[in-house]
This record gives structure tokens, C-alpha cells and sequence, in this order.
């Protein structure tokens, strides 16, 4: 059984458990985080290592506004399609946003939208694998595990979102 570290970080969007492994990051979650969105087996141990101390220091500065872009080991475990999606979401520069069509489009699957929908609906790693960058193809905010409200946040935070 795999041996995972967690903590919790307290953001302006709510608290978000972190899990690393000895080496990476492997998981920023929501507050009420539904066990089948993310499927961690293996034991939790309560301890903050030095990545998720760095984690909390690197998210600090982003809701700050002083950081925009991330630069933390991760270890991205999923299928290959959905670990496709993950990397394609990292692409999306700060302050931007694509829809899910176009993300299809990015990864020569034009026809596979709902695919990246739910690949996105999955991400282990929210906010420093930006899926709330990603947005319905009429322009609007549409499902995110953190909720709309948070959705919302961050692509204000970006400066990606007019209200």
C-alpha cells in the first residue's frame, strides 16, 4: 500500500487538503471533495514534507498575485487520456481561458469535448494544473469540484474573468 502525506492549506477559497508522496505532489483536493473524483488508495499520514511546504509557499504567493505559474514536482496518476488533458491544461497561459472544444481541438480529438469534460472533472492537482482556466463554449462558467463560486475566484484572481 502506497504511503501518502497530507496537510491542509487555508485559502481564500476554503481549506485544500495537499498530498505528496516522498517526492511529488500528487494531490490539491476541495474541502468537501468527493472520494470518487479522485481516487487515492494508500495510507494518509498526517505530516507536512518539504513539498508540501513549498506547495503552501508557492500558493501563497499565487493568491497574492505574485505568482503565475507553478514550479512543483508532480506525480500525475491517471489514464493516459486523462493524463493527456492534464498536461494540455497546464498550456493555458495565466489570465486565460480555453473551452472544452477547444482543448479537444489542441489534442487532435475534436470530437471528444465530453472526454475532456470529464478528464477535466478529474484533475488530482486543481489550481497548479489550472482546469478552472477551462469554461463552456457559450463563455460560461460550468461545473468545477471546488464550485462555481471558487471557479469564479480564480478566474477573477487571473484577471481572466470581467465581471
Amino acid at each position: 500500500m502506497d504511503k501518502y502525506f497530507t496537510t491542509t492549506y487555508s485559502s481564500p477559497i476554503g481549506n485544500l487538503p495537499l498530498i505528496s508522496n516522498e517526492n511529488a505532489l500528487i494531490a490539491v483536493l476541495w474541502e468537501n471533495n468527493s472520494p470518487k473524483r479522485v481516487n487515492l488508495s494508500g495510507h494518509l499520514i498526517d505530516h507536512e514534507t518539504s513539498i508540501l511546504t513549498e506547495t503552501k509557499k508557492q500558493l501563497d504567493a499565487y493568491f497574492e498575485g505574485k505568482r503565475k505559474n507553478f514550479d512543483l514536482p508532480l506525480h500525475i496518476k491517471g489514464t493516459d487520456f486523462q493524463v493527456k488533458i492534464w498536461k494540455a491544461l497546464t498550456g493555458i497561459p495565466f489570465g486565460q481561458t480555453r473551452t472544452y472544444g477547444q482543448l479537444a481541438k489542441e489534442i487532435n480529438q475534436e470530437s471528444a469535448s465530453r472526454a475532456v469534460g470529464a478528464a477535466n472533472g478529474r484533475n488530482p492537482i486543481s489550481i497548479i494544473i489550472p482546469c478552472h482556466r477551462v469554461i463552456g463554449t457559450n463563455g460560461k462558467l460550468t461545473g468545477f469540484a471546488g464550485g462555481l463560486e471558487a471557479k469564479q475566484y480564480l478566474l477573477k484572481l487571473e484577471g481572466s474573468l470581467l465581471l
